[in-house]
């Protein structure tokens, strides 16, 4: 059945678990845990969000990511001071996923356990594709820790068989902050 989510008017706080560059880590993988708070992703900030259903996935990869990569100077252009995308996936697979696609603009935040995405009232399962529950394809501004406007993709529900990509683009959101301005 399809619904619309009821997205809160602010982003959830949650502790995400990131891995971080540490020089002091000895071996072939100088990294450590660090939790960050979701809400310090965003104070003070404008931010351009986009959740997608995961890392090395056909439209993720193809088109959603690498249309903000390249769109992100002119969303620069336009205000914003950080362009994160969210996905319920560990830092592990983000990681490598950032490094497959050649990204170094848009900063790739891992969800997981879901608990920001469920938070946002995104989650959906996905069990036809065996992917479990994975968030559902959206956009936002957010400013300051307040959502000022979302793009989600129509057919919000679970195990959907399709994977709607018409609104949570970089396009669409330049369009908004273009017309806002």
């Amino acid at each position: 059945m399809d619904y619309m989510p009821n997205v809160p008017a602010k982003v959830p706080n949650v502790t995400l678990k990131t891995r971080v560059r540490d020089e002091s880590v000895q071996g072939e993988n100088p990294f450590r845990w660090q939790d960050v708070q979701s809400a310090a992703l965003f104070k003070g900030k404008k931010v351009v969000v986009f959740s997608l259903p995961g890392a090395f996935t056909p439209t993720c990869s193809s088109t959603h990511l690498p249309g903000y990569e390249k769109g992100y100077g002119e969303l620069k252009a336009l205000g914003v001071d950080e362009v994160y995308c969210f996905s319920v996936n560990d830092a592990f697979v983000m990681f490598q996923w950032g490094k497959n696609q050649s990204v170094s603009k848009v900063k790739l935040v891992p969800d997981g356990s879901g608990d920001f995405t469920r938070a946002m009232g995104m989650m959906v399962k996905k069990d036809n594709l065996g992917f479990g529950e994975r968030s559902w394809r959206y956009s936002m501004y957010v400013v300051d820790g307040n959502i000022e406007k979302v793009f989600i993709e129509p057919g919000f529900s679970d195990n959907c068989p399709d994977d709607p990509f018409e609104v949570s683009d970089v396009n669409t959101m330049i369009k908004y902050l273009k017309n806002k301005a």
